[in-house]
């Protein structure tokens, strides 16, 4: 393999990894997000609750399905650096 086409893959690769860091950040934000909502549900008045639903400024919190999406993002991450770390350890070669 050239090394020209290593470093390029290497580039790639970290776009890809700061994309799936991203994901992951946004998936933690809305587990934070949801927590937040799921309190201001028991404290809020029915009326108010669904007013503020129609407006989608609270929506309905399904934790599990964020915390897998966060646990996949974060299988995927790990799987991408440990690649990351084949290749440059191929360029350092």
């Amino acid at each position: 393999m050239r090394s020209v086409d290593l470093a390029l893959y290497a580039d790639s690769l970290a776009s890809e990894a700061a994309a799936v860091a991203a994901r992951i950040e946004r998936a933690r934000a809305r587990l934070r997000e949801s927590a937040i909502e799921k309190e201001a549900r028991g404290a809020l008045g029915r009326e108010t609750v669904g007013r503020l639903e129609r407006l989608g400024l609270l929506r309905p919190g399904d934790e599990r399905r964020l915390v897998n999406e966060l646990h996949r993002f974060e299988a995927d991450l790990d799987a991408l650096e440990e690649l990351q770390a084949w290749v440059e350890s191929r360029l350092a070669e």
